[in-house]
């Protein structure tokens, strides 16, 4: 196992050992891919470290970790998988067939790791993944303590049928009926026409254009849109030039007269999707822009290679949920590391975290 900085990381040989890793890994997560995961360093990496792991000399996993003293809102010193706001998959990337050994390599470099990490927090981990199996298997065969201090389970697109079959098995015929007519209505406002685009033909603009739409609704307004931040603007902007430079990128638009009025930005990583992020027009709510734009995206369930696509959305979205009807299940693992006095500590935590509680109550 290998420390590595962002300097380390953003040259060309590693970059290309690392385009390796992705092409390999066990599953897919744009967020720690080098065209999303650069940029993100840049702009809120400090303190963050690269632990690269190689297997006879070739780069065969990847995750990042920072030392942290908030757990939850409490002060708890930790090392943990590091994900920012605008990322929403903590699975590391590691060569399929090489899983347990690297979370065995993980746990040992934790346990030589600085005195002051009562333990190592995991953060969404798919459930139904070969990192978490991996993980479980090799914590079911050592003595070292753990437990799941978090579960969400967010909306996900499963392939397997035709987009026009699934929007009937996900609505109701009153509800298909609905967002035709709103459809109907928008397209008597004026030309409405639709885009779908995978190369960064216009990127810039379209960029600029999906910031302008989200900061004009209600993020704007409470300052949590793209654009009320230079750091996530920047971010923002980096991540989706490079998406379209390694082929990951699709965009889609719903445009009115030419203005955009829905927009959404796809990940592409097979054999999976990650909806990273959409936008619409609030002055057109009546006519459910968002909506439309998502039975656009159903285009998903019948592209080549793609078995599944991740929402991003937070659980209970109460759009997406209401076409998408699958559940992806993410967990966050806390796991002993360290000497005796260390794993005594994490026993007393796990068992408070773990006591029975009342439905009202919370992690910690």
């Amino acid at each position: 196992m290998r420390d590595k900085s962002l300097t380390d990381v953003d040259t060309p040989a590693f970059r290309a050992a690392w385009d390796l890793l992705v092409a390999q890994a066990a599953e897919p997560n744009p967020f720690f891919e080098p065209w999303l995961l650069i940029p993100a360093l840049r702009q809120w990496g400090s303190g963050v470290t690269i632990k690269a792991w190689y297997h006879y000399g070739r780069l065969a996993g990847l995750l990042p970790l920072r030392s942290s003293i908030d757990y939850y809102g409490h002060r708890m010193p930790h090392a943990a998988g590091w994900l920012h706001p605008n990322a929403f998959c903590g699975a590391p990337l590691i060569v399929a067939g090489h899983e347990e050994a690297f979370w065995r390599a993980i746990f040992a470099d934790c346990d030589r790791g600085p005195a002051k990490h009562m333990f190592l927090h995991l953060p969404k981990l798919p459930a139904d993944g070969p990192a978490l199996a991996a993980l479980d298997q090799v914590l079911a065969a050592s003595p070292r303590a753990h437990y799941t201090a978090e579960e969400e389970s967010r909306a996900i697109l499963i392939g397997g049928g035709t987009a026009a079959a699934y929007c009937d098995a996900a609505l109701s015929a009153k509800k298909r009926k609905e967002l035709r007519r709103q459809r109907n209505r928008l397209a008597d406002e004026g030309t409405l026409t639709f885009e779908r685009v995978e190369d960064a033909d216009g990127l810039a603009e379209w960029t600029d254009e999906f910031l302008a739409l989200e900061a004009a609704g209600w993020k704007g307004a409470g300052g949590s849109a793209l654009a009320s931040a230079s750091d996530t603007r920047a971010f923002f902007a980096e991540t989706l030039a490079g998406a379209a430079a390694a082929g990951r990128l699709e965009r889609l638009a719903l445009r009115l007269d030419g203005r955009a009025i829905a927009m959404l930005a796809n990940f592409i990583t097979a054999p999976g999707a990650y909806s990273f992020k959409t936008a619409f027009d609030e002055d057109y709510a009546r006519f459910s822009p968002g909506m439309l734009l998502q039975l656009e995206n159903l285009a998903l369930l019948e592209r080549p290679g793609i078995q599944w696509t991740d929402s991003c959305a937070v659980e209970g979205h109460p759009m997406i949920e209401r076409l998408w009807r699958d559940k992806r299940r993410m967990v966050s693992r806390n796991i002993a590391i360290g000497g005796p006095l260390r794993r005594a500590a994490f026993r007393l935590l796990k068992a408070y975290e773990t006591r029975p509680r009342k439905p009202a109550e919370t992690t910690a």
